[in-house]
């Protein structure tokens, strides 16, 4: 796990703030009647204004059929995490997540949000309003001295009370110079255990639950991560520091 200096951390506030900024605008901008590709056209615009690289564009892990073909990644009900943005035209009460990560000056920063479009549901919100709280709960737990399993027990345990289904499959990581970093943080574990979280880790905290059960399936274009039993999904993300005097989110939105 590589650590930051407390100058270096002070050198990702640009790209916390820059991806904080996006995520704020996009959900300002985002209305029914529109193409998840309309939101991606916009965050492009916001990219290039700024000087900044997107790492998303492009990016081909091993699982992924094709690289990836847009700055954003934006899921859309049952889908979880990975949606590919397309000419999909988003409907009144459709439940939304937007993941941005963006690399400025040589530093990444990744967050991400969930909203419903229009028409808002109980349910939905329930859901929403869940998947931030335990967010909360994972950044709360993200103290020096603590374990990272501290942080995915805060995180599971939220996720549990409600009754939402969880898989650890795919969680946080750690941020620096690249998106994706040592360690991994799930979104379950028991307190106590994994490593200690020193000053100058900087992870990324993600929890997203499923309103049903905790199985998945992922579309043919390997991407595109799906509930198995069609419940919507939520998605919450910021990438926190771990500083002397506690964490530090450095793409916390106003």
């Amino acid at each position: 796990m590589a650590l930051k200096t407390p100058a270096e951390i002070e050198q990702m506030r640009p790209a916390g703030r820059f991806v904080a900024h996006v995520l704020t605008s996009l959900r300002a901008y985002a209305q029914v009647g529109m193409t998840t590709n309309d939101l991606d056209a916009h965050a492009r615009g916001l990219i290039e204004e700024a000087g900044a690289r997107s790492v998303y564009l492009g990016y081909h892990p091993s699982f992924g059929a094709m690289p990836y073909p847009g700055v954003l990644c934006t899921s859309v009900n049952d889908h979880a995490l990975h949606g590919l943005p397309s000419d999909r035209v988003l409907a009144d009460g459709d439940v939304l997540s937007i993941d941005f990560a963006c690399d400025v000056e040589g530093w990444v920063a990744d967050s991400a949000l969930t909203f419903q479009l229009g028409t808002t549901t109980p349910e939905a919100q329930r859901l929403i309003d869940t998947t931030e709280r335990a967010l909360a709960a994972g950044i709360a737990a993200a103290q020096p001295g603590a374990r990272m399993g501290d942080v995915s027990a805060a995180i599971g345990r939220v996720g549990r009370q409600a009754g939402y289904g969880i898989n650890t499959d795919f969680g946080g990581h750690g941020v620096g110079r690249t998106m994706h970093e040592e360690p991994h943080v799930p979104n379950d574990g028991r307190a106590g255990s994994g490593p200690r979280l020193k000053p100058g880790l900087v992870i990324a905290i993600e929890p997203w639950f499923m309103a049903g059960g905790s199985g998945y399936v992922i579309d043919d274009d390997g991407w595109t991560i799906r509930s198995a039993d069609g419940s919507p999904a939520a998605h919450a993300e910021h990438t926190v520091a771990i500083t002397k005097r506690g964490p530090l989110v450095l793409t916390a939105r106003d």
